[in-house]
């Protein structure tokens, strides 16, 4: 079984107050262990430090201190090495309209991962292969979407090319980055429950970065709670959720809008309507 492993990652940046630089903590001593065929959440208010977690383990940024480790063994951070990570851990990011270049069709957003990690070498490899991969995200007819630009698409379907391209090294770790908060609440639960069928499909390990506490109970296995840098919770899914032990976890909990308290003010609101007409 493999493993992703974060151990006492720590980000410092320097930020520069007039004359002076002052450091600020992103990310303080985080350490977790992620397999493949689990999910973990890590959920947060903004500025918590949860994509500076994410980039580390995609090796888009450098960690001040600490150290990631893929099946054990400390992971490169340049040349051939480097490549080899990434043909293992992949990454979906948040903004599906700033993640594609627009001068590009899908094919070209597709074929660059197949060629450069050694997935297809001839033309018929490559368009088979993009052919499988738009399939599995459910874009079809896929010869179709194949010869669009990322403009021509919906942002849902934008974010489904992400996820095949995340998908075309064949990687065994996936992070995903809010890959659903840019998008239509209509649309971002099939999005998730693509996301969860590929995972069990592919025995995938995925790290699910999110602020929405109710998705994080739902498609994972545990939950990480990150305040200020800091993971101040983790546990089971259910048992954050259902039974918070931090006043942090609390609160986030406290400020999550309730659908059943949304229908009771709606239901006031309309008496409320109903009586002024009445008057």
């Amino acid at each position: 079984m493999g493993t992703l492993e974060a151990r006492e990652l720590t980000r410092v940046f320097r930020v520069r107050d007039g004359m002076r630089t002052t450091p600020l903590t992103a990310v303080d001593h985080v350490s977790f262990l992620l397999e493949q065929g689990r999910t973990i959440a890590l959920v947060g208010e903004s500025g918590s430090g949860k994509s500076t977690v994410a980039k580390m383990l995609a090796k888009l940024d450098t960690p001040t201190s600490g150290r990631i480790l893929l099946d054990g063994h400390d992971s490169s951070t340049r040349g051939r090495g480097l490549r080899a990570y990434r043909h293992e851990v992949q990454m979906v990011f948040q903004d599906p309209f700033a993640s594609l270049n627009q001068f590009h069709t899908i094919a070209h957003h597709l074929e660059r991962p197949l060629r450069l990690h050694g997935r297809a070498r001839t033309r018929s490899e490559v368009d088979s292969h993009i052919e499988q991969l738009l399939e599995r995200v459910n874009l079809t007819p896929a010869r179709s979407f194949a010869d669009r630009r990322p403009h021509e698409l919906s942002g849902g379907q934008r974010q489904r090319v992400a996820i095949a391209r995340a998908l075309a090294p064949e990687a065994r770790f996936l992070i995903a980055d809010e890959p659903v908060s840019m998008l239509d609440v209509s649309i971002r639960l099939g999005v998730l429950n693509l996301l969860a069928r590929l995972q069990r499909e592919d025995n995938l390990g995925v790290l699910y970065i999110t602020h929405d506490l109710a998705t994080a109970r739902h498609f994972s296995d545990e939950i990480m709670v990150m305040r200020r840098g800091v993971v101040v919770e983790r546990g089971p899914s259910d048992s954050v959720i259902l039974d918070p032990q931090h006043e942090y976890t609390k609160a986030l909990l406290a400020a999550a809008p309730e659908p059943s308290r949304h229908g009771r003010l709606r239901d006031e609101v309309r008496a409320e309507l109903a009586a002024e007409r009445g008057a």
